[in-house]
């Protein structure tokens, strides 16, 4: 027998049997990790201070549990992408009879999983002539939409447009082009140099704090005006692609005006541009939705999708590319679209994708992902009692954001000697929460999640506003 780790003590949880460690392998689990794990976008030299990671070995559900049996609520299904919980074991068998048969198949073939769920997701995307191309995350879908934009314009006659307009504020990828667009997120472009040029930086739907808004509140549609603006700037002949979430999650969670989606699209194809919808974290449900572009009856002519299409159980992505996109890559030679991802379309990940596409379609997930964002929008308003929030956004779906201000009036942010994405985050973990804290509190837990779960967390989070308040704001 090959074992999975030496750690092989079993006890339950959640009516599955799970590893339990005791002390002294607990600590070399940490040894080995403080001196040779490299966390993401985190010092290695106080991984498990107050704030710091946390060895996890157990999940289910809403619910995440630690080495040392500690249970945790997992706020933004781990990372925006658990869709349809933890430890669902449907998965892990799809995947172990795939890989029995076949675990990668070779260049010139295709398994049967791959394009079962080619299939699949072309029958839930905005076009049901789609193609999907398969990656095998986020970041490179969004290169690979980046590259099939600009490679459609030289092949329909456009050779002069490769410049790719996106929000301020938004979040792409990690990759050195996805850095480039907008902005967003946990990278620091100063970190890494000159960002790529060509990337055409334009306003972001934001209704609570956007400049375009007018004084009163309303929404004047001055944010999807200004690609028009940035496209005629720029020169149309020198405009490939225009890119966005239909909600932004790093952007703040702000729900966009009815028409904004609309006019954009009614401005990309008044200039010939292609436009691109990042739904890596949107898309299979987030937003009650099984695509968030459903919600406003428009069709992208590239989406990008990642995360939930496993629900994170095996990494994958896709860029899905609507008939008139992937057709002008039929013809000569020339026409071919010469991009390559090695793990593209692998056969475990691909059955992932499709037992996680069954679970979410027999279970309802996506309707309830609609009702239950309903009841969670409802009571954050709860929230309000406190005079730190400065706003409340979501009742798109399970995808929420909670906005700390120091000043509700006047939209005073907190100022940055507070530490707020720390400071918040660990007193979040304190109450057994497991997110990410600052000024703004995202949150987006699994489908699967249940009222009594959702009036759970909104305990948690009362509390630990509460807490913030005394300690932080003392």
């Amino acid at each position: 027998t090959i074992p999975i780790s030496k750690y092989s003590k079993t006890i339950t949880f959640g009516g599955q049997a799970m590893t339990t460690l005791t002390g002294e392998q607990i600590e070399e689990i940490k040894q080995n990790a403080s001196e040779h794990f490299w966390p993401h976008s985190r010092q290695t030299s106080n991984m498990f201070g107050n704030s710091g990671i946390h060895v996890v070995q157990k999940a289910h559900g809403v619910w995440v549990e630690d080495v040392e049996t500690r249970k945790w609520f997992d706020t933004i299904s781990s990372m925006w992408l658990v869709n349809i919980g933890h430890g669902r074991q449907e998965i892990a068998e799809a995947v172990y009879e795939q890989m029995k048969d076949v675990s990668y198949s070779p260049g010139g073939t295709v398994a049967p999983a791959t394009a079962e769920l080619s299939a699949k997701v072309a029958s839930l995307a905005p076009d049901k002539d789609s193609r999907v191309y398969f990656v095998s995350g986020g970041s490179e879908a969004v290169e690979s939409a980046l590259k099939m934009a600009k490679n459609y314009q030289r092949n329909i006659g456009e050779p002069t447009r490769w410049k790719v307009i996106s929000r301020r504020g938004s979040y792409h990828g990690a990759t050195q082009a996805c850095m480039s667009l907008g902005g967003g997120g946990i990278s620091a472009p100063s970190n890494f140099g000159p960002l790529m040029p060509g990337n055409i930086h334009i306003e972001q739907p934001d209704g609570y704090r956007g400049r375009c808004c007018s004084a009163g509140g309303g929404c004047t549609l001055e944010c999807a005006k200004d690609l028009e603006r940035a496209i005629l700037h720029e020169g149309p002949s020198t405009v490939a692609a225009f890119i966005g979430e239909p909600i932004s999650a790093a952007a703040g969670i702000h729900i966009p005006h009815p028409e904004y989606w609309a006019t954009v699209r009614e401005i990309c194809d008044k200039y010939g541009v292609v436009m691109i919808c990042d739904e890596v974290i949107n898309a299979f449900g987030r937003t009650g939705k099984m695509f968030a572009t459903e919600h406003w009856d428009i069709q992208p002519d590239i989406t990008t999708v990642a995360k939930a299409l496993t629900s994170g159980y095996l990494p994958i992505g896709a860029a899905i590319a609507n008939k008139k996109i992937s057709s002008a890559f039929e013809g000569g030679e020339d026409q071919t679209f010469k991009h390559l991802i090695t793990f593209g379309g692998n056969p475990a990940s691909c059955a992932a994708g499709i037992a996680n596409l069954h679970i979410m379609e027999n279970e309802s997930m996506v309707k309830n992902s609609a009702d239950l964002g309903d009841y969670l929008y409802n009571e954050l308003q709860v929230l309000y009692e406190h005079d730190i929030v400065g706003d409340i956004r979501g009742g798109m779906g399970l995808l929420a954001a909670v906005e700390l201000v120091q000043n509700r009036e006047t939209k005073e942010r907190f100022p940055s000697s507070f530490n707020f994405p720390e400071s918040v985050t660990e007193i979040m973990q304190k109450h057994g929460l497991l997110g990410r804290g600052g000024d703004t509190i995202p949150i987006a837990p699994p489908l699967c999640i249940t009222k009594d779960e959702i009036d759970h967390l909104i305990t948690q989070l009362d509390s630990t506003l509460t807490q913030i308040e005394f300690e932080i704001l003392k």
